[in-house]
């Protein structure tokens, strides 16, 4: 086998508090996460809401050392898989590949091209899938491959959601093992499964998988745990006021503490790195949402970062994946007949369902709120908290 390479996808995050703004203009400028009627929006959104939203998410950041560790876990995690597939017989080089910020996909790329890589294992760090995770890199990957001559001889397969693999499975029973035999009591403990949430409507109407996933990789990490332990899924991040995929994390905490729970093992199920959802929103955010409401025994279960047992379980998916019939881009973005990776063939007005697929973070009313806020220069933005 001639030269092999990993690409390793992940979304990115600011390295220092200047990056902010640029990242979040990135970050809202992917017509996944934001879904507009008209492209000629798309771009002019995004700057006005990273405008609105830098210094909040500054101070967010400032919460956890002033810059997301992103960048450099997910390079740990590549040297880490390099050294375990030498270990298992197998040299590869490894390439990092961010979507929203630097090593942004398109350097990765560039990089393996010029590194002569004849076959390429494309390895999302998301264990589910989801359209506005693994779906919009794939998708970017797609028009790559298709409009440049350099890739084409490049043999690539592609992993494009890994929840099942048992070496990740049982990293993640050893974490969630560790945290709870903390307590007293470790088989009172209950144990709280946060997965990022989207929009109830990518499910509904765009056919995501990325829910079924996750309640299947939860029931799959009780199974591995094979503890007694009472579990609960919720799913965080939600913004703006469009329904996203509930119990809500918030809520779920306030239920639990009215039902007399005390002790709590909080899990980041759909991150494999620290960054801002875990160091922040659940470490500081949830952790005072659950103290306030009486939950005082609280703990987090660390993401699998750089974990020996979850490195060796990268690597088995990369061996695997070489041994197999290459599986495709095209393959990926349609994965389940629903699923439609790009913005609906027709635009309907007002609070139907259509709109919200279309409007994916930003719920029909958040549009129309800022058009009024643009036009009037008074608005109702301040209410829709976005990339808390």
């Amino acid at each position: 086998m001639g030269r092999v390479g990993v690409l390793l996808l992940n979304l990115g995050g600011p390295d220092k508090l200047e990056d902010v703004g640029p990242f979040l203009y990135n970050l809202f400028s992917d017509p996944e996460i934001i879904r507009l009627p008209f492209r000629w929006l798309q771009k002019p959104l995004a700057w006005f809401i990273a405008t609105r939203r830098t210094r909040t998410s500054q101070e967010n950041y400032k919460q956890i050392g002033g810059g997301s560790p992103l960048r450099r876990i997910t390079e740990a995690q590549g040297e880490a898989l390099k050294e375990q597939l030498g270990y298992l017989g197998q040299e590869a080089k490894i390439y990092v590949g961010m979507r929203y910020w630097h090593p942004y996909t398109e350097e990765a790329i560039a990089q393996l091209t010029q590194d002569n890589v004849e076959h390429l294992v494309i390895l999302p760090l998301y264990p589910q899938f989801s359209i506005s995770t693994s779906g919009s890199s794939f998708r970017l990957l797609e028009k790559l491959w298709q409009e440049d001559p350099k890739l084409q001889p490049i043999d690539y397969t592609v992993i494009p959601s890994w929840y099942k693999q048992p070496g990740y499975l049982k990293a993640m029973a050893e974490l969630v093992a560790q945290e709870v035999d903390q307590f007293p009591n470790p088989d009172e403990v209950h144990i709280f499964f946060s997965a990022h949430g989207v929009p109830k409507s990518y499910v509904e109407e765009a056919g995501d998988p990325y829910q079924q996933e996750i309640e299947e990789c939860t029931a799959l990490i009780m199974q591995t745990l094979n503890r007694p332990n009472v579990h609960t899924l919720a799913y965080q991040s939600r913004v703006g006021p469009v329904e996203w995929l509930q119990p809500y994390t918030e809520d779920a905490l306030k239920e639990l503490a009215a039902q007399g729970v005390k002790d709590l093992v909080v899990v980041p199920i759909s991150f494999v790195s620290e960054h801002i959802e875990t160091l922040q929103e659940i470490d500081i955010e949830y952790r005072e949402v659950a103290e306030e409401a009486g939950i005082h025994n609280f703990r987090r279960v660390p993401a699998p970062n750089t974990h020996p047992v979850f490195i060796n379980a990268l690597a088995e998916l990369v061996v695997d994946a070489l041994q197999k019939p290459s599986f495709k881009l095209s393959q990926a973005a349609q994965m389940k007949k629903m699923v439609k990776m790009y913005p609906q063939e027709r635009w309907e007005w007002g609070l139907t369902t259509s709109a919200e697929v279309w409007n994916g973070r930003i719920a029909m009313l958040g549009f129309i709120a800022l058009i009024i806020e643009l036009i009037t220069g008074h608005g109702i933005l301040h209410m829709i908290g976005i990339l808390q």
